[in-house]
């Protein structure tokens, strides 16, 4: 069976979002992910790309919002993809820059293995994100 011959070390992530201007405050702004771009894609829709290390997070908007979100509540709240894990050097200045924003931090910081802390924070659309910390 054939295995993926990659290209690139990282995967890039896909949000479709319903209002770009606070997740772009979130992402951009709050968490301090550099813009690279946006592109007008076919059908209307609008790509923001936002540089994460090697991953690009693609934040979408379509001309019709679709009318179905995700459900809330995290890796707890549904099956399927639920949040995305940045891996940083400064969990607890991060936490607290994303608390004072007014971010819900629904988990932590705890330590959940030796050596290994981590973070949920909720994007403004329900997304979670999970900020790991290693020692």
């Amino acid at each position: 069976m054939p295995a993926l011959q990659l290209t690139k070390s990282a995967i890039d992530l896909g949000i479709v979002a319903q209002s770009i201007e606070p997740m772009l405050q979130f992402y951009a702004e709050t968490l301090g992910l550099t813009l690279d771009a946006t592109l007008d894609m076919p059908g209307g829709t609008t790509m923001y790309r936002l540089a994460c290390g090697d991953t690009v997070i693609k934040i979408l908007t379509h001309a019709k919002t679709p009318e179905t979100r995700s459900a809330p509540g995290g890796p707890r709240g549904a099956t399927g993809i639920r949040y995305l894990t940045i891996s940083i050097s400064n969990l607890a200045e991060m936490v607290t820059a994303c608390q004072s924003a007014g971010y819900t931090v629904p988990l932590g910081p705890i330590q959940i293995r030796p050596g290994v802390e981590i973070a949920m924070i909720e994007d403004p659309e329900g997304n979670w994100v999970e900020l790991l910390q290693t020692s």
